[in-house]
């Protein structure tokens, strides 16, 4: 009796993963070390498999040399984690509205523009908390021009951010008061996220990498990116926060994830120590 073959999973050796290393951190500044092995591999197999090559030789050319069928946006938007929900590490929002805003409007006209951005996004749950945190908390939210910004390398991702749609763990930190007022239940305990809050964020691909496409973000106030240096090496962290202050307004403030630290990549952000949380700031005088 004749029996079927197994197919056999592409083999990934230990130069090819070495290649694809060097290659994804020249496309997006990521860092691929040997405890990543594992993660890497099995991503880089399930395309392989996916798009019919035979080989990661195979593969790697269809992914560098041709990107076909845009081979290199769906490798990236497999290899990026987007875990998060709504107000995770909720006190830097707090401190965003009784701190860092008290202190950027003081010197600002009524009706002036405050920008706040949200780098990765993700799905979308960070720049959204944002636009809620500031309704539900901030006396002066309407005195302002705000503008929220959420931008991230993972297209999959900004898709469902702008459809914003969650389930009942996204929410798990808000109070039924705010569900109910900004949230529209949809079936499969499933919540949408309503127009007015979706309209005021504006969404946008970016890899951090990109040094022009880094320029076309300017006269940044506040700007949340949480837990994504520690993804880059030393160098790529580098030159990603020279990019950020380049972008930023001068006293403009960031908040970093609770176990990174500026002052271990560069010394051109001041630490400020409020009651609520410790972020970093652009001096004052500063016009890069």
């Amino acid at each position: 009796m004749a029996t079927t073959p197994v197919a056999r999973e592409p083999a990934i050796l230990e130069s090819d993963y070495q290649e694809f290393c060097a290659y994804f951190y020249s496309r997006t500044g990521i860092s691929f070390g040997d405890k990543k092995r594992y993660y890497v591999d099995k991503r880089l197999i399930e395309r392989i498999q996916k798009t019919g090559a035979e080989t990661f030789a195979q593969y790697f050319i269809k992914l560098t040399r041709t990107n076909a069928d845009g081979e290199i946006e769906k490798l990236t938007n497999l290899l990026t984690v987007n875990e998060t929900y709504f107000y995770r590490e909720s006190y830097q929002f707090a401190c965003m509205v009784e701190s860092m805003l008290p202190e950027l409007t003081a010197t600002r006209r009524r009706g002036g523009t405050i920008r706040i951005w949200s780098i990765p996004c993700s799905t979308g749950e960070e720049p959204y908390s944002i636009a809620l945190y500031l309704l539900e908390n901030w006396p002066s939210v309407d005195n302002y021009d705000i503008e929220i910004i959420g931008s991230d390398i993972d297209t999959r991702a900004l898709q469902a951010a702008q459809t914003a749609v969650y389930d009942t763990r996204a929410l798990q930190e808000l109070s039924q008061a705010v569900i109910s007022r900004y949230f529209t239940t949809l079936p499969g305990q499933k919540f949408q996220l309503s127009d007015s809050i979706r309209d005021s964020v504006r969404f946008s691909q970016l890899n951090v990498s990109d040094a022009a496409a880094m320029r076309n973000f300017k006269q940044i106030d506040i700007l949340f990116c949480r837990n994504m240096l520690i993804y880059f090496d030393d160098a790529s962290r580098l030159a990603t926060v020279q990019r950020f202050y380049d972008c930023m307004t001068p006293g403009g403030f960031i908040c970093l994830g609770h176990s990174e630290s500026m002052s271990r990549i560069s010394s051109i952000f001041s630490l400020r120590q409020f009651a609520q949380a410790m972020v970093y700031q652009k001096p004052l005088g500063q016009r890069r």
